[in-house]
C-alpha cells in the first residue's frame, strides 16, 4: 500500500460544510460513553497499558471474527502465541479488511493515541509494534480516557458484582466518572440449568436466604439500591432469544420459580411467564429509581458449537437474527406507560430490516416534559459502521426526532475504541452538511452546529442527568 496519509483531517467530511461542522461544533464536544464493557478493575488499578496487543484484541470479537475469515489459525487469535505474533497476524489480516470498518477503526486509533499515519500490514508490522508499546509503556486506562476528552463512562455489570472497583474509581477523583450499569440478563435464564447456582450467587450478596419468589424479588431490589449507591442510572437487557410477553399469576410465577430451582424442565411459557413477571418488577423499579432502561435485541449467539466447545462462549461466533419484536415492545412499553411507570427507554436493533419497526415503535409512548424519553439508539455491533450509522440516523430522521437524539456509544472492550465517537461525529457531520449543499435544510450553519452539538453530547448529558450523580 502507498505511504500517502490515509487519515487527514477532513477523513469522511465530503465538503466544506462538513469540515466546518465538524471542526467548529463537533470535535470539541466531550464524550459520553453510556455503554461499553470496559473492566472497572483496570480503570481503579491504573496501571500502564503495556501492550497494543492486550488492548487491541483481547477480548474484541469484531478483530476474531476478520482473523478467522482470514484463515489465521486459533492460536494467534484467542490461544497462546506471543503477542508479538499475534500482533503480527491481526497486521497480516489488515489489508483484507479494506471496506470493513475495521480497517477505519484501526487508522483512526493508531492515528489518534500513537500519532502514526503508516498503514498497518505486514511491512510496518514491527515498527509500529514497538512504536505503540513505546508510548502505552506508560499510559494508564485513566489518561487514555482523559486525552480523548471522555466524561463519562457506563460498564456493564451483573447484579452479584460488588462494584467496589467503581468505588475505588470514585475515591481516586479521575477526570472520566466511571458508573456501573446493572445488566440483568441472568436474572432471566430460569430456563437453563446454570440457573439454580446463579441464585445461590445472588444469595450470597445479599441479606437473607433466597427461598421463594418473593425472597428472590426482595434480592434483587437490594442488589439494585446497592448499584444505585454507587452511580448506576442505566440497566440493560441483552439476551438474544425470542422475547414474548405472557399473562401471568403471581401464584404460577412462584410455582415456576420453585420448579426451576428444583431443575425441573420448563415449557417456553413458563419461561415467559416467569420473565415477564421479571421484565414488569424491573422495569417499574427503574421508573421508580428515575434511570434508564436498556435493550439490545437481536443476535444468535454461540452460532459454532465447535468453537465454543474448544474455546467457550461469546468468542466471536454471533450473528444477526430474525427474531419478532414489535409485538413484545408495544406490549411490554404499553404495559408500564398504561400505569405511568414506563421509564426512560433506549432500544437497540441488530437487524436493519427492523429498523423501521424499532424507530416507529419509540415513538408511541412519549410524556409530557420530557423530551427524547423513548429513544431508538444507535447503529449497534454489525451495524456501527458508515453505512449502518447513516441508515440508522436517516431512519431515525423520517420516522422520528433526530434533533433529540443521545448519539453514539462504543460498546466496546477496549481503551483504545473512543475514536469511534469521532467516526461517528464525522459521518453525522457530512450527512447533515450534503443535506443543506442539496436544499433539504436551512443552509445556516450555526443553526446546524447546535444540532450536531446536541446530538454529540448535550442530548446525552441533558438525557441521563450525570452530573448530578
Amino acid at each position: 500500500m502507498q505511504s500517502k496519509i490515509f487519515i487527514t483531517d477532513n477523513f469522511l467530511l465530503n465538503s466544506k460544510e462538513a469540515e466546518t461542522l465538524y471542526h467548529e461544533y463537533a470535535k470539541q464536544m466531550p464524550i459520553i460513553d453510556y455503554h461499553n464493557h470496559l473492566s472497572p478493575q483496570e480503570i481503579a488499578e491504573d496501571k500502564p497499558i503495556g501492550n497494543i496487543t492486550k488492548a487491541w484484541l483481547s477480548g474484541d470479537h469484531y478483530k476474531w471474527r476478520g482473523m478467522r475469515a482470514n484463515g489465521v489459525e486459533e492460536k494467534y487469535i484467542t490461544g497462546d502465541a506471543s503477542l508479538e505474533d499475534k500482533f503480527v497476524k491481526w497486521a497480516e489480516t489488515v489489508p483484507y479488511t479494506l471496506r470493513n470498518p475495521l480497517f477505519h477503526w484501526t487508522q483512526l486509533e493508531l492515528k489518534r493515541y500513537f500519532d502514526i499515519d503508516t498503514i498497518l500490514q505486514p511491512s510496518s508490522a514491527k515498527e509500529i509494534y514497538g512504536e505503540a508499546n513505546q508510548i502505552l509503556a506508560s499510559k494508564t486506562p485513566a489518561q487514555l480516557l482523559e486525552e480523548m476528552n471522555v466524561e463519562v463512562v457506563c460498564t456493564t455489570d451483573d447484579p452479584t458484582d460488588d462494584l467496589k472497583y467503581h468505588k475505588q474509581i470514585a475515591e481516586k477523583g479521575f477526570f472520566t466518572k466511571v458508573f456501573p450499569t446493572f445488566r440483568s440478563d441472568n436474572l432471566f435464564l430460569i430456563g437453563q440449568s446454570e440457573f439454580p447456582d446463579y441464585v445461590k450467587k445472588l444469595e450470597s450478596t445479599v441479606s437473607h436466604n433466597i427461598k421463594d419468589l418473593s425472597t428472590f424479588l426482595q434480592a434483587i431490589d437490594q442488589r439494585l439500591a446497592h448499584f444505585h449507591n454507587h452511580g448506576c442510572r442505566l440497566s440493560d437487557f441483552g439476551i438474544g432469544d425470542a422475547l414474548a410477553m405472557e399473562e401471568f399469576t403471581l401464584e404460577e410465577v412462584r410455582e415456576i420459580f420453585e420448579k426451576a430451582l428444583k431443575k425441573g424442565l420448563l415449557s417456553t411459557i413458563e419461561i415467559n411467564k416467569y420473565r415477564t413477571c421479571i421484565f414488569l418488577h424491573l422495569s417499574r423499579k427503574y421508573h421508580e429509581m428515575n434511570w434508564v432502561q436498556q435493550f439490545h435485541l437481536g443476535p444468535i449467539r454461540n452460532n459454532n458449537s465447535r468453537l465454543r466447545k474448544e474455546i467457550g462462549a461469546d468468542v466471536g461466533c454471533d450473528s444477526i437474527g430474525e427474531y419478532p419484536m414489535a409485538s413484545f415492545l408495544s406490549k411490554l412499553f404499553d404495559s408500564l406507560d398504561a400505569t405511568n411507570q414506563l421509564a426512560k427507554t433506549i432500544t437497540y436493533n441488530l437487524n436493519p430490516s427492523q429498523n423501521e419497526v424499532f424507530a416507529t415503535m419509540m415513538g408511541n409512548y412519549s410524556e409530557s416534559g420530557v423530551p427524547g424519553k423513548m429513544q431508538w439508539g444507535s447503529g449497534w455491533w454489525f451495524l456501527d459502521q458508515k453505512d449502518g450509522m447513516e441508515k440508522q440516523l436517516n431512519t431515525l430522521s423520517n420516522m422520528g426526532l433526530l434533533s433529540r437524539f443521545v448519539g453514539m456509544l462504543t460498546d466496546s472492550r477496549s481503551f483504545l475504541s473512543f475514536p469511534r465517537h469521532e467516526y461517528f461525529r464525522r459521518i453525522l457531520c457530512n450527512l447533515i452538511a450534503q443535506d443543506a449543499i442539496d436544499g433539504l435544510v436551512p443552509h445556516d450553519i450555526p443553526f446546524l452546529g447546535k444540532m450536531i452539538q446536541d446530538i454529540c453530547y448535550n442530548n446525552a448529558s441533558n438525557y441521563f442527568d450525570f452530573k448530578n450523580v
